[in-house]
């Protein structure tokens, strides 16, 4: 049940944090606001490490394979991605859309074993869930 709460805070705070990124970059650019994000988001996290964890940040390195640390450089592309999609979309029509891309690129990944995760049997049941969704966000398009 926790981790359901989680990933629904998740959700929200990404379509608010999208709307905020949106309104900063109109006061300077994309990259600068997308820096800013990235900056702070920075100083959150070693805020947080430093109050709670305190764990070898070189430990990091270890992780194996190396392209795993990618994961930082992918959030400034998220950001960035965010912010554009919400900017010519709307935030509703941007979240709809990035959600059912995370869902569709999620279970490919499950489904291969991509990336050391567990692989996956193809489920028709959440075959059918994805077409519901994707036709649910063309009827929150219809006009």
């Amino acid at each position: 049940m926790i981790g359901f709460l989680i990933a629904l805070l998740s959700g929200a705070l990404m379509s608010v944090q999208g709307v905020f990124n949106t309104q900063v970059t109109k006061a300077s650019s994309v990259w600068a606001a997308s820096a800013f994000v990235q900056l702070t988001a920075l100083g959150v996290c070693f805020g947080a490490w430093l109050l709670t964890d305190r764990s070898n940040l070189m430990q990091i390195f270890e992780v194996q394979p190396k392209y795993m640390l990618l994961g930082g450089a992918i959030g400034a592309f998220i950001t960035y991605t965010v912010i554009k999609s919400m900017e010519t979309l709307g935030p509703a029509k941007a979240v709809m859309l990035i959600v059912v891309a995370q869902l569709l690129v999620a279970y490919v990944i499950e489904l291969l074993g991509w990336f050391g995760v567990e692989k996956q049997p193809l489920e028709w049941r959440k075959v059918v869930g994805m077409v519901l969704t994707i036709i649910g966000i063309i009827i929150f398009k219809w006009k």
